[in-house]
């Protein structure tokens, strides 16, 4: 019976997380806040381990792209995106607020290490225990973050105009070399 409780308590920090954005449906924020949703119930229902059974190595490799990815998108923002204050959106965290557009490292591949980072994720945990229900809410994850960074492209193109549709036609959305 832990994990509606679990999945309570993680909900509450997402609200508290993304309060800004959870009414503004045409925010990226707001898919992004339902995909943690899915990705949180995946994290409540499903941590079975049997750890030597091939879908758990591959749920292992998954979590570990996922943990690299985050980690270097987030140095990588913090380092050349050159947060500021000029960047007026308030449904953006301040970390988002990027006045560089960033095309190296992982972003000179991928477009949204971080969101591909959450994908990783559902699908990694996803692979801890398949069942049919876990499936769906993994799927519905995954729209979600499609739709979040359609928005976020969205938001890049208004802020940053050519210099970031110029950028799209050179890199992939998600995972390098592939989509």
């Amino acid at each position: 019976m832990a994990s509606p409780i679990f999945f309570a308590i993680l909900s509450i920090l997402l609200i508290a997380v993304s309060w800004r954005t959870i009414g503004n449906i045409r925010s990226h924020g707001f898919y992004r806040f339902l995909s943690w949703e899915c990705i949180a119930w995946l994290l409540a229902t499903n941590w079975y381990v049997n750890p030597f059974s091939l879908h758990q190595i591959i749920s292992w490799v998954l979590l570990i792209i996922s943990v690299y990815l985050v980690i270097h998108g987030i140095i990588l923002i913090r380092q050349r995106g050159k947060p500021g204050k000029d960047r007026a959106d308030k449904n953006l965290y301040q970390f988002e607020k990027t006045t560089a557009l960033i095309d190296n490292g992982i972003y000179r591949y991928i477009r949204h290490p971080l969101y591909s980072s959450l994908l990783f994720l559902t699908w990694g945990i996803l692979l801890k225990h398949i069942t049919t229900e876990l499936l769906l809410i993994a799927m519905l994850s995954t729209v979600f973050l499609y739709l979040t960074a359609i928005l976020d492209e969205k938001e890049c193109i208004a802020y940053f105009g050519e210099q970031y549709t110029a950028y799209m036609k050179r890199t992939k959305r998600f995972i390098p070399f592939v989509i």
